[in-house]
């Protein structure tokens, strides 16, 4: 799998792939993250990549031709080594919102092209030519497309084989079966902290069922516990997972007592 980044940072990227379980993964090249900086791609002394907008307004908008350049020269080193052209996706909050179900089918794919953009936007005639998708990462704004191409990539490398320790850990986490993950505890059994800390806003021992060994018992309250977590607080995930065929009777008649 291979990411190719356009950006304006590389650097933002570089101590991304030093740390962390994904590590592992860009190390071996299993996911291969190759920065295109876009300035290398300017024609001018200046370096320059971005102009002022036709109409006025505030910002600048990103120039095509600097963006053509980078493309041309992604393509071109794609198709020297045999490699399938992947999708270009541009981070915009125009875009759909980046959801688990889309990291998944990614995570099957060969990669993408990331558009990181900055100041007031890219030029649409390079959207309208280029980009085969725009994703969100949700109702807000940030200063370019960096940290959203983090995201994803951490995302889907996370879920490539052999880079988590267990490989059944992604199989729980929220999202994946549509409703939030349920809560967990470790050691010790009973906390012993200060009232005057915590205000005793919730029990300091561990819950009972978890340490019965009773595994199906286990399994139960799990479930539960995602359900009860996900109706309080993202109850819309509710409402997909039912219409998806994801609730199983037991689970209506759980969400039946909750109601």
């Amino acid at each position: 799998m291979r990411f190719d980044v356009i950006t304006l940072f590389p650097e933002l990227f570089e101590p991304f792939a030093r740390v962390g379980v994904t590590r592992r993964a860009f190390e071996t090249k299993a996911v291969d993250v190759r920065l295109w900086p876009l300035r290398e791609h300017a024609d001018d002394n200046y370096r320059r990549v971005d102009d002022r907008p036709f109409g006025g307004g505030p910002g600048m908008v990103m120039l095509v031709e600097p963006l053509a350049r980078c493309m041309a020269a992604i393509r071109a080193e794609q198709d020297a080594a045999n490699l399938a052209r992947t999708p270009v996706i541009l981070f915009s909050p125009a875009g759909r919102p980046l959801t688990q179900e889309r990291v998944q089918t990614m995570a099957n794919g060969h990669g993408a092209v990331l558009l990181c953009g900055r100041y007031e936007g890219i030029d649409q005639r390079f959207i309208d030519a280029f980009v085969d998708e725009e994703v969100s990462m949700g109702d807000y704004v940030l200063s370019g497309g960096e940290l959203p191409a983090l995201t994803l990539i951490d995302a889907v490398t996370r879920l490539q084989p052999g880079v988590l320790h267990d490989a059944a850990s992604h199989q729980q986490d929220s999202f994946s079966d549509g409703l939030l993950d349920c809560p967990h505890y470790s050691r010790p059994e009973v906390l012993s902290l200060p009232d005057e800390l915590t205000g005793r806003r919730s029990d300091p021992a561990v819950p009972e069922v978890l340490m019965s060994g009773h595994h199906k018992n286990i399994a139960q309250w799990r479930r539960q516990q995602q359900l009860a977590l996900t109706l309080a607080r993202r109850p819309e995930l509710i409402a997909a997972a039912r219409a998806a065929g994801r609730l199983s009777k037991q689970d209506e008649q759980f969400l039946k007592t909750l109601l």
